[in-house]
């Protein structure tokens, strides 16, 4: 029997939607100098919270952490393989796939930020930082769109919609535990704390 179960605590719900909205956010405004300050806002914005979930990874609740889904190879092609049968493999937390995405986007999230800042602050090689840069962004870019399919297609498959639980973050599953604490203090402060960043950043411009 199902149950509606808590999965995502707060901070993890603000780190995605802060990531992926700080990520488009720099996109966009990444050619030409009109918006420059905007895109460094949000590259910083984007490291900062890239660096709370390296550390949320080891000390965050359950289903966020890394080793929940932290798969070997086969794990990732049985799921795969396993969406293309009458009954796909589930998951309450991230799935196989899901997982490999989160690693790829903090990976390339990380060498984004670095190399923006290489590139800022001129620490090196220009050249190779600003392609570095760029390669990255549209790695990034790439894995994002795979990623939001991805999170498409399971929710089709599998009845439930994923993106209403990285909203509300609970989700329906049997035999499944639910997360104790939802952390609401942190998220607030994160969120909180990012927003007067923004402001006090592009204000001083």
């Amino acid at each position: 029997m199902l149950q509606r179960i808590l999965v995502w605590d707060v901070p993890t719900r603000v780190f995605h939607w802060t990531l992926a909205l700080s990520f488009a956010g720099a996109y966009l405004t990444s050619e030409g100098e009109r918006y420059r300050d905007i895109h460094l806002a949000l590259g910083y914005l984007m490291l900062g919270m890239i660096a709370f979930r390296l550390v949320w990874g080891f000390v965050g609740t359950a289903y966020a952490r890394f080793g929940s889904f932290l798969f070997k190879p086969a794990a990732v092609v049985g799921y795969v393989r396993s969406l293309l049968s009458p009954s796909p493999q589930h998951y309450v937390g991230h799935n196989p796939a899901g997982g490999v995405a989160i690693f790829l986007l903090l990976a390339l999230g990380l060498l984004i930020g670095l190399s923006g800042l290489g590139l800022y602050w001129e620490f090196g090689d220009e050249d190779l930082f600003e392609e570095l840069h760029e390669i990255t962004a549209n790695l990034m870019l790439g894995v994002v769109v795979v990623h939001i399919a991805g999170v498409l297609i399971s929710s089709v498959l599998h009845r439930e919609n994923l993106v209403r639980a990285m909203f509300t973050g609970y989700k329906q599953a049997a035999n499944a535990v639910s997360i104790t604490h939802r952390y609401v203090w942190l998220g607030m402060a994160m969120a909180l704390l990012s927003a007067v960043f923004l402001i006090v950043y592009l204000s001083g411009s």
